[in-house]
Formats: structure tokens, sequence, C-alpha cells
């Protein structure tokens, strides 16, 4: 997570969306960079909401803008698959070295997960809270080029992004059964993703 005090802007890092590359990038023009552990490094909206928002309003001032990253749901899946198959991952519980990509998704759309599939919800991530916080400009992870032009110029500075903490390329196979299936069962996912426009806008989903 990055915060920007000036600009009065906060960048939060959904994981597996390439926010890795900003906050290498970003880090010195910015107020404060949480970069560990992982569950403050990654804060959802409602954690931000909860333990960061209101120590940000009190010394940055209200409102502040938060922009986030989505990827499309079955290529954000794909990410996790692969970073799941690194060396590093040899041998671990939540490794995928030794199920296709199709038994992943599969096991994702199940109610009770096992450990190698519970990788989070991007539309949790992004939940708006009730009190009204909320991702205010979210764009899609292949809209890197609308992505770096808002930042830019809200920043008012320009920056190179180098490639970070990238699964190694592979082909990934989905049945159209699976496929299917997980448009079922993750809808919101979809919904979520389809519904991001140009410049950031959209419409947030509102908590069951």
């Amino acid at each position: 997570m990055l915060v920007f005090s000036k600009a009065r802007l906060v960048f939060l890092s959904v994981p597996k969306t390439g926010t890795t590359a900003y906050q290498a990038a970003l880090a010195p023009h910015a107020a404060m960079v949480v970069s560990d552990p992982p569950e403050l490094k990654h804060a959802p909206v409602f954690r931000y909401n909860r333990f960061f928002r209101p120590a940000l309003e009190k010394f940055i001032g209200a409102p502040l803008d938060v922009v986030a990253v989505m990827r499309e749901p079955v290529d954000w899946l794909g990410s996790w698959y692969r970073y799941r198959r690194r060396p590093f991952m040899k041998g671990q519980r939540n490794a995928t070295h030794d199920i296709d990509f199709d038994t992943f998704v599969d096991a994702y759309t199940k109610g009770e997960r096992p450990s190698f599939a519970n990788v989070g919800s991007q539309a949790k991530f992004l939940e708006p809270q009730k009190n009204g916080t909320a991702v205010t400009h979210l764009f899609r992870y292949e809209d890197q080029a609308g992505l770096k032009a808002f930042l830019q110029e809200r920043l008012e500075i320009t920056f190179e992004t180098a490639e970070e903490n990238a699964s190694p390329a592979m082909a990934l196979d989905l049945s159209e059964a699976t496929t299917e299936k997980m448009r079922r069962k993750c809808a919101h996912e979809f919904t979520l993703w389809e519904g991001i426009g140009t410049g950031g806008a959209y419409r947030p989903l509102q908590p069951a």
C-alpha cells in the first residue's frame, strides 16, 4: 500500500495485480510505503478503513481517494496457480505442482476450498464498507496505460515500471464445464471486473 499525502491518494495493493512494480517505482514519491507484513501490504478495503483511514484523515485530511487494480478473474487465478508452482513452493501444502489448472479452478469454486486454492477474492478485497469507504478509481490490470496515465497526472510526475515478482509463463487450459462453473459460482467477480470503465470509473458491488 502506498500513501501520497500531497495528492491525497492511497494505492491499495491487490495481490497478483502487478502492484509490486508500481510500489518499486513510486516509493520515492510516497509519504508512506507499507511493504510488510503481507497482511498490511495487501490491506483490503475493510482493513484500510479500520486501521489506516482514521489516522490518515486525521493528519492529511479528508477525503482521500483510493485507487486499486483488478485482474480478469480467470487470469488472476492463473497468476496464483503459476506462483504456487515456483520451485520454492515444492513440497509445501499450498503448492500446485501436482495438480492441473482445471483442478485448481474447480477447487476454488467449492464452498470449502482446499488450502492450495484458498487465495481469497478480489471482489471481497474491494468491497465497500457501510460507512461509505470504497475504492474511488478501479483499473483493469489489462489497462496499464490508463493506470499509469492516471497516476502520472495525479502525482504530477513521470515514471517507468519494471517487471517485479512475475511468475513464469505457461499454458493454462480450462475446460468449458469448469469455466461455466466459475462464472456461475463467482459471478460477483466477473460482474465487478466487467463493470470497470475508462479512467478507473466503475460501479462498486455493495456488501451482501
